[in-house]
């Protein structure tokens, strides 16, 4: 099982992303994600670092690490610019980009009317998803497939690409990896909250046949990295 970590990227500058990336990388982790959203949710005050630039100049910087998105949101922008910004990323760290793709809900519909930017109907966002999933298919990069409706989890084992599953328990990982493959993501345990501590957690999630499993900043990144050892 692969591991990751999310970068902290809702600041007003990227020094606490590329510390924590270099951390990663120097940890052991395999990749190091971004949120795509224009503010953390419900908090339209605080800023946001746009994903594709930091995440290319981190792929330079760190060139054994993975770089993805959890996850560009379709709708946003435009498809053939979501494909182009992925394209982009991929002629910089060529064979190590992961395309994580989201429909969005009702929860990050206020960042599309702040800016007079049309949602557009589930089932619409659900087409533009296929379709940019299949353009980036054809060009070699790894796509994932963010949880969401029913038929969006669908999706995933129509196109034959993984779903990355949020916060997910061990035993529905296990359930949906009959159907598709199955990538994990969620936030990092507390001690003392009741959340599995993240060794065994790994383990579960492994052995669940989880193939990545990404936690939140911050994280023990010592702890993340060793979950590698865990089969999936």
């Amino acid at each position: 099982m692969r591991t990751g970590v999310i970068l902290p990227s809702f600041r007003a500058d990227a020094d606490a992303a590329f510390a924590a990336a270099g951390q990663a990388a120097a940890a052991g982790l395999d990749g190091v994600f971004c949120y795509d959203h224009l503010w953390p949710m419900g908090q339209p005050e605080r800023p946001a670092l746009a994903p594709f630039p930091l995440l290319a100049a981190i792929a330079r910087a760190n060139p054994g690490l993975w770089v993805g998105t959890l996850v560009a949101r379709i709708g946003l922008v435009p498809d053939h610019v979501v494909v182009a910004e992925f394209d982009a990323l991929a002629a910089i760290a060529p064979g190590r980009v992961i395309a994580g793709l989201g429909t969005g809900d009702r929860l990050s519909a206020a960042e599309n009317e702040a800016y007079g930017v049309p949602m557009g109907t589930p089932d619409e966002r659900r087409r533009s998803l296929a379709a940019c999933a299949s353009a980036l298919v054809e060009r070699g990069i790894t796509v994932w497939v963010g949880s969401g409706s029913t038929r969006t989890v669908a999706l995933a084992a129509e196109l034959g690409i993984a779903l990355n599953m949020w916060a997910a328990s061990p035993g529905e990982v296990a359930a949906q990896v009959a159907r598709s493959e199955v990538t994990w993501a969620g936030p990092t345990p507390v001690p003392g909250d009741g959340a599995q501590a993240i060794g065994p957690l790994g383990a579960d999630l492994a052995g669940a046949g989880a193939t990545w499993a990404v936690f939140g900043w911050p994280a023990p990144l010592d702890e993340v990295a060793a979950l590698g050892t865990w089969a999936g």
